[in-house]
């Protein structure tokens, strides 16, 4: 009797929620995981039967580019504004910049964020950044994170070591802040620690182990598929949890990777072997899955090959949320494709790289479309020929579409020319001269 109250309930708290009302909003993005690595966009390496029904009964996007590693891929799309901007140094994002985090919650959402930071080690980050609860794993500290894990919650230390791990408490948070907050429309960004090597056993795995301790135990290149099916299965505790709150229908849920496969891992996809590509600027570093389902706006499955950015997310969610978006904000909603309309597709995709800055900021510079790509050192691409880049072409002799694409991205990187700020990069400077030096440190040693 008391179940069946309890259900009763929670449809008639999901009820008084209309389809009309603001949206709920789920933003899940895996770690190191490439668009090969889905079954729907034509990988055949992986099972992931959760993403490829997502896809069927929602929109798969075709073409959307992450940053080429994980900070600044966290940075940009929480920003919606590009490196050149607003980019200091790994691990690190300005307490002066607006989140998405900010903004739904000045709106009135419950915000919460649970999975990998990696932007800061302050006990008060997730909070200053517009998140009322967080649990994550490298916040304060990197400790193991999958068997017997450490986890911050709400800046709180967490340590595990009863065979938990860390991806299903991440997910259980998850489910814990979808149910207490069913009430009242709430934005929940799930940037997951799976698929980020250690390549190890997951729970399901046969050579699982509860009683693993550290990063650097069972590692093999193997578990990856394992991590991928484990992965795909949290996603869908979280679509039946919604389901059963009654919440699934007015809730906006994106998938995303924050950037290109693990350099260790090659996949099978379309019929050929395509290498992970983590950290390079090239395709396999930056194309990465977007799936996304609102079954209240989405009403059959299509497939889009409008251009992406991670910078267009920020701008996505304020528009479904009915909030305003700030004027320096770079990137384009594309809240309208969702809907089926034509919306503003974008002609161009642009980049500015620099994760491990040296004093030199060892900056690559880049705009690209479906076609072509062109660097800021006049290297220039034939992408649909070259994908891995192999071949320059010489600007000089280019004709008709080549010709055209190449000064409509040279346009492109003359609008940036000027856009870094230079105090970003002098106070980056400052603090490289005034850390102590590893190489004096570790002089005379191998």
């Amino acid at each position: 009797m008391k179940i069946t109250l309890l259900l009763v309930s929670l449809l008639f708290a999901a009820s008084l929620r209309a389809a009309g009302d603001k949206p709920n909003v789920i933003l899940i993005m895996a770690d190191d995981f490439g668009y090969e690595c889905v079954t729907a966009n034509g990988g055949q390496s992986y099972q992931t039967p959760v993403l490829d029904k997502l896809a069927a009964q929602g929109i798969r996007f075709e073409h959307c580019h992450a940053q080429p590693l994980c900070t600044p891929t966290r940075v940009q799309l929480m920003t919606g504004r590009y490196n050149v901007r607003n980019y200091i140094n790994f691990g690190t994002l300005p307490t002066t910049e607006t989140t998405f985090g900010h903004l739904l919650k000045k709106a009135g959402y419950a915000t919460g964020i649970c999975g990998k930071w990696q932007l800061g080690a302050g006990k008060e980050l997730p909070q200053h950044f517009g998140f009322d609860e967080s649990y994550l794993w490298q916040h304060t500290r990197r400790p193991a994170r999958y068997a017997n894990p450490g986890i911050e919650h709400n800046g709180e230390v967490l340590d595990f070591s009863n065979g938990e791990y860390g991806p299903t408490l991440v997910n259980d948070f998850a489910l814990d802040f979808v149910t207490r907050h069913r009430e009242k429309p709430f934005f929940l960004y799930y940037p997951m620690i799976l698929t980020h090597n250690p390549f190890q056993p997951t729970p399901d795995s046969p050579e699982w182990d509860p009683a693993t301790k550290g990063e650097n135990a069972k590692q093999n290149n193997k578990h990856f598929a394992d991590m991928t099916v484990y992965m795909d299965k949290m996603i869908g505790r979280l679509v039946s949890k919604l389901e059963e709150l009654g919440l699934r229908e007015n809730t906006l849920l994106l998938f995303l990777g924050d950037n290109g496969t693990n350099t260790k891992i090659t996949s099978q996809f379309k019929g050929v072997e395509y290498p992970g590509g983590k950290g390079s600027t090239r395709r396999n570093g930056t194309h990465v899955p977007l799936i996304v389902s609102w079954p209240a706006k989405i009403k059959t499955g299509r497939v889009n090959s409008d251009l992406i950015s991670t910078a267009d997310f920020l701008p996505t969610l304020c528009e479904a949320a009915g909030v305003a978006v700030p004027e320096k904000v770079d990137g384009v909603s594309f809240l309208p494709q969702l809907k089926g309309e034509a919306g503003s597709p974008r002609e161009w995709l642009y980049c500015w790289y620099s994760p491990r800055q040296r004093q030199d900021l060892s900056v690559l510079e880049y705009a690209f479309d479906r076609q072509f790509k062109l660097y800021r050192d006049g290297r220039f691409y034939d992408l649909g020929a070259d994908p891995m880049e192999k071949d320059v072409l010489g600007t000089d002799a280019l004709a008709g579409d080549a010709a055209t694409a190449a000064k409509k991205l040279g346009n492109v990187l003359e609008k940036f020319s000027q856009a870094r700020p230079v105090e970003l990069d002098k106070a980056f400077r400052q603090e490289a001269k005034s850390a102590p030096s590893k190489g004096n440190k570790k002089k005379g040693k191998k």
